[in-house]
Formats: structure tokens, sequence, C-alpha cells
């Protein structure tokens, strides 16, 4: 009975979550349902009310680095507005597309972007709506160009030091965030280049017939645009390879785009602040009003709502061990690629109920990752392999916000998914290496004995 009970509490949560995407309701009020599907589910099986209140507690603690990450990432994206730095790195990219390689270069201009901020949904609602914006234009397939973007924006959500997904696996797993990101980038060289492979090929399919000049020559009118603009996106850069705290190295990008807004671009103090807790945004009379817009603080308290809810019903699951029969499964994994293959599997089931990467990783890691002590791996093989399924594949969901809210900023749909090309190859490439190099190890083995 609790085990129909259990099944039930998951369908009827899938279900609501499904239909928020789709219907365009807060995410939060879903969840808090399933939460109290599942906090009754706790109850019936014989814990005590104020024991199940810790439970959920002790789940929500895990999302506080994650929300700490988030609410300085809004802090950081309006004054990088505000300063001018988001309007130089779309004015300097826009300026190296090339119209015959123009899928392609929307992949590789969201690639450096989203590195340099960490969100995937900064990336869509910056650059990426710039380049949509040309590519509409210009004549190039829509969700071509939407699936490019938005692969290229996983490429920093993934491997930035300012991801909060990056955070987030790093503290779960206990293992230092820059080495992560450095074991990312070495698993990404082979995919990405293959990737840009793709995108050439793309491109050559989807040619842009006509480039405008209106976005490019609207930003020099609003901004003073030159290299000093980029300073607080180089200290990022800087300061990540010297492995500085990802909080210290924003805090001090944000201070310097702050200083910059008010003596390059002629804000007030007043402004500033504003900008910080309410997010930056130009007349709406002005052109770049739908690209150039967003971030503060206020902009990441829905968002860290849901993440808060998810983290808390994670903590339910886990601490009750209402999945054990899952773990005991992935338990049996003997091997590297059975162990990824598990990973694989469990991600997309949690992406899938969770609507979330905070839930996706939380649960993944959870019914994972006393497989991956049973058999001797070091905690950055479960962060990188973490990486490679939970993190990516949350984003080849559609009803998942990882998919959902860039698709949406970017006026796109599922149909962007075919060129998520770079999203799905990695992990695909991951397991195919691991089965690889399994194969490599028993031929060496048997030709040993012989």
């Amino acid at each position: 009975m609790i085990i129909l009970e259990l099944i039930l509490a998951f369908i009827i949560t899938f279900i609501l979550l499904v239909l928020s995407v789709y219907k365009g309701i807060f995410l939060a009020y879903p969840l808090f349902c399933g939460l109290m599907l599942f906090f009754m589910v706790a109850v019936k099986r014989g814990y005590r009310v104020k024991d199940i209140l810790i439970m959920a507690l002790k789940g929500a603690k895990k999302s506080f680095i994650v929300i700490k990450v988030f609410i300085l990432i809004g802090v950081i994206m309006s004054m990088w507005m505000a300063s001018g730095t988001v309007p130089a790195i779309v004015y300097y990219g826009i300026k190296l597309i090339r119209p015959d390689v123009f899928i392609l270069s929307a992949f590789l201009i969201s690639c450096f972007v989203s590195f340099l901020i960490g969100t995937s949904v900064g990336t869509s609602g910056t650059v990426g709506v710039a380049l949509m914006v040309i590519a509409k234009g210009g004549g190039v397939s829509i969700p071509a160009t939407a699936g490019a973007i938005i692969a290229g924006a996983y490429f920093g959500d993934r491997c930035s030091p300012m991801s909060s997904s990056a955070s987030l696996v790093a503290h779960l797993t206990d293992t230092d965030i820059y080495n992560n990101v450095k074991n990312m980038i070495k698993t990404s060289i082979i995919p990405l280049g293959i990737s840009i492979i793709f995108y050439f090929a793309v491109s050559r399919i989807f040619p842009l017939h006509s480039s405008s000049k209106v976005i490019t020559s609207e930003i020099a009118k609003v901004f003073s645009v030159n290299l000093i603009v980029l300073l607080p996106a180089l200290i990022i850069i800087v300061l990540s390879v010297f492995k500085v705290n990802v909080k210290v190295s924003m805090g001090m990008s944000i201070a310097v785009a702050f200083l910059i807004s008010i003596l390059l671009q002629q804000e007030t103090v007043l402004n500033c602040i504003n900008y910080g807790v309410f997010g930056y945004s130009l007349e709406k009379t002005n052109p770049l009003y739908p690209i150039i817009k967003g971030g503060g603080i206020i902009s990441m308290l829905k968002t860290s709502l849901i993440i808060l809810i998810a983290s808390a019903l994670a903590g339910i699951i886990e601490e009750t061990k209402m999945l054990n029969i899952v773990e005991a499964v992935t338990y049996k994994a003997n091997s590297r690629p059975q162990l990824f293959k598990n990973l694989t599997i469990t991600s997309v089931f949690a992406a899938a109920m969770g609507c979330s990467q905070v839930f996706a990783v939380i649960m993944t890691n959870m019914l994972n990752k006393r497989a991956y002590e049973k058999n001797n791996m070091d905690n950055s093989v479960l962060a990188i392999d973490l990486e490679n399924t939970a993190i990516m594949i949350s984003a080849l969901i559609p009803w998942n916000l990882a998919l959902f809210a860039p698709s949406t900023i970017l006026g796109a749909d599922a149909s962007c998914i075919p060129y998520l090309f770079y999203v799905y190859f990695l992990p695909i490439w991951s397991l195919m290496i691991l089965n690889f190099n399994s194969k490599k190890r028993k031929f060496f083995v048997v030709d040993n004995s012989i």
C-alpha cells in the first residue's frame, strides 16, 4: 500500500509540474504540492511531523550555496549591463559574425558569454536575444539558431566557475570547483570540436541572407563601448585562473562594474543600487529595451524559491529512503561504464520529474553516490559524471526549466532540441570513451595472462 501511495505521489507531482510549465504557472506551486504529498507519504510511513520538517530543512540547506551564487549572478548581470560590459560583448560579438557561418558564430559567441557569466538564462537573455533578432531579420532557421545559442549557453552553465550548477555539484560531492572546471574543460574538448563541425555544417544549410547593423549602432549610441568596460569580465577570467573564491571574484567584478557605470556610463549611485536590486532596463522606446535588460536580486528570488522547495523535497525523499529500491539497483554497478549508465538513466527520470537542474543533480547524486564509494571512485569522478549527465540532460527535457526558460526567452520551442548537439553529444561521447577504455583494459588483462 505504501509503495502504491509513493508511486501515486510521483505521478501526481510529475503531472502537476508538466502542466504548470506548459500553462505558465509559477513552478513553486506544483513543487509545493509535491512537497506536501511526499510529506504525507512520510507520515504514513510512521515518521513524526517534527522529524520530517527537519529532513526538509536539511535538504533545503543544500541549496543555500546555489542561492548565494544566484543572488550574486543577479547583481553581476545588472551591473554588467549598466557598466556596458554586456552591451560591449554583444557589440564586438556581432561585429565578428560572418553571414555564411552565422549558426556557428551564434554557438561560439554563446559559449564565450556563458563561460563569463555562468548562466544559460543570462546568456540567452542578452546576446542570445540579439542573435535571434539578427536570425529573424536574415531568414535563418529559428530552431537551428535557438539550438546553437542554448547549446553554447550550456558550455558555460556546465563549466564556468561562476555557474551556480557547478557550485552545487562541487558542494554535494565535496570537491574543489576549480579542479572540477579543469576536468570539465578537458572532457569537453573533443565534443566541442565535433560540435563546431556540426554547427558549421548547419550554418551552410541555413546561411544569413542579410545582416542588420541596427543593434550595434544603437549600442554605440547608448553606451560608451571600449575595452575598459570589458574589465569586469576580465576580472572573472583572471581570478578564475588563480583559483580565487568564486564569490570573492564575483564581488570584485561587481565593485569594478559599479565604478565603471558611474565614471564611464554616467549613471548615478542611486541608479546603480536600484539596478542591483531590481534589475537593469532602458526606456521602453529604446530599440535595445528587449535585449539589454534584466538581472537584479529580485529576478533571482522566484528561481531561488523553486530551488529551495525542490531541495526540501529531495531531502525528504533522501532521509526517508523512499527510493531505496532504485538505489539498490544502482548499487550493483561494478564498473565505470555501468556507473555512468546508471547515472544517465536516473538523471533522465530526475530531470523529467523535478523539472529543474537542482532537483536532478541532488536526486541523481543521492541515488548513485554509494555505488561510486563501493567502487572506490574519487569524488571528483562523481562530480564530472554529474556534470556530464544531470546538468546536460536537464536541458533536453522540454518541460524542465533548464530548457523551457532559455527557449521561451528566445521565442523558440521544442523544435530546437535536434540542434542542441553539444548538449546531447557530450554525455554520448563520455559513455563511448568509458566503454572504449573499459574494453581496452580488459584486452590488456587477457593479453597479459596469455
